[in-house]
């Protein structure tokens, strides 16, 4: 039977977008697949890692019929990747192998049973769908990814916080050391209110898979959640991932309130000048010294060689003067992720954290605490 028997560039893109969770290594090989199933003329691809699944539908031609098995998913990409876009490409079954031709090219490919392939059990109380432009989630992931911890032991910070409440959809992502939080207006109304808290690995997922076309007919992201379960329906495509348990720390008492010293910059000649003097900052410690006084910002860093960075900005500034150390870091992954031209700072002492924001907007805040130097 022919499975399918399209274009290279239109079976690669069906499988590349199921194929993001896949492991190339995991203690259940069958998992290393992607599971098949053809029905009629429609084809079912999903994949799982145990915590996410991922199924799409296309139709990429071959016979009619019914048929289910898995094949691995990272090795038919590998050899589709090889294979000129427009050449036609064909999958079919040989007993208990998949054959791939395309042009005078031949594979051999081993399957496993589809029966053994395991399925994440959905959740069975989902609460009300609501929906969201694509380009609007993705821009929100965007602004606070960066922020999230990486294996950190408080597992609860291994991802981001999702709150959609009334007409408005927060998230927010917090390693300890910096928060990040944005906010956007809904064009609906969220049925009832959904606080949880996605993983990291389905918040990268997301990003690569979401659409960010704007206009009048955007595609939208349906959202649906239950207690340990989040379901989103988009392009075609079903997404079901397992949600961090714990307890997301309360941003609100993190977020600085009534900071008397604000300085507003230009974003790029700030981003310019810290990469600069992180370039003289130790693997180890990537501390830079931010001195602002009346008209003059000074970013100074140093090393253990004894080497030294100074760079100096004119600013339109008189208020107190404040000498803060920073992980530069943290500083220029927040200002390489924002797109707009000028950044503003309120800081109250040395001691207290910084938050970063737009000026005259607040749909995005980034608090970051300080380290001594």
């Amino acid at each position: 039977m022919i499975v399918l028997k399209a274009t290279q560039d239109k079976v690669l893109a069906v499988l590349q977008s199921v194929a993001g969770i896949v492991e190339r290594r995991h203690t259940l090989p069958i998992l290393a697949n992607v599971l098949i199933k053809k029905t009629g003329n429609a084809l079912q691809l999903t994949t799982s890692d145990l915590e996410i699944q991922i199924r799409t539908t296309a139709e990429l031609g071959g016979d009619a019929g019914d048929f289910t098995t898995t094949i691995g998913a990272r090795k038919l990409i590998d050899i589709l990747k090889t294979m000129p876009g427009d050449q036609t490409v064909s999958l079919e079954t040989q007993q208990a192998k998949m054959i791939l031709k395309g042009g005078k090219s031949r594979f051999t490919l081993q399957t496993l049973p589809a029966e053994d392939f395991p399925l994440v059990q959905e959740s069975a109380a989902f609460g009300p769908a609501f929906s969201v432009p694509q380009k609007v989630l993705k821009d929100l992931l965007g602004q606070v990814s960066f922020s999230m911890a990486v294996q950190d032991i408080r597992y609860y910070l291994n991802g981001i916080l999702f709150v959609a409440e009334g007409n408005t959809l927060s998230l927010v992502a917090t390693d300890g050391h910096r928060l990040a939080w944005a906010s956007s207006t809904l064009d609906v109304e969220v049925p009832i209110k959904q606080e949880v808290i996605l993983p990291r690995k389905t918040v990268l997922e997301l990003q690569r898979l979401l659409s960010d076309a704007s206009g009048d007919n955007q595609p939208v992201i349906e959202m649906q959640f239950a207690s340990n379960q989040a379901k989103f329906t988009f392009g075609g495509m079903e997404f079901v991932t397992k949600l961090v348990e714990g307890k997301f720390p309360d941003y609100n008492r993190v977020i600085p309130r009534n900071h008397t010293n604000s300085v507003t910059l230009g974003r790029a000649p700030l981003l310019a000048s810290l990469q600069r003097t992180a370039i003289m900052t130790s693997d180890k410690f990537k501390g830079v010294r931010l001195s602002v006084e009346p008209g003059t910002l000074r970013v100074a860093s140093n090393n253990a060689e004894q080497e030294e960075a100074m760079d100096e900005l004119d600013i339109d500034y008189g208020g107190d003067t404040i000498e803060i150390g920073f992980n530069v870091t943290y500083l220029i992954d927040v200002l390489t992720n924002m797109s707009q031209d000028m950044v503003k700072i309120d800081l109250q002492d040395g001691n207290s954290s910084a938050l970063v924001s737009i000026p005259e907007n607040e749909s995005f805040k980034y608090v970051v605490m300080p380290m001594r130097i």
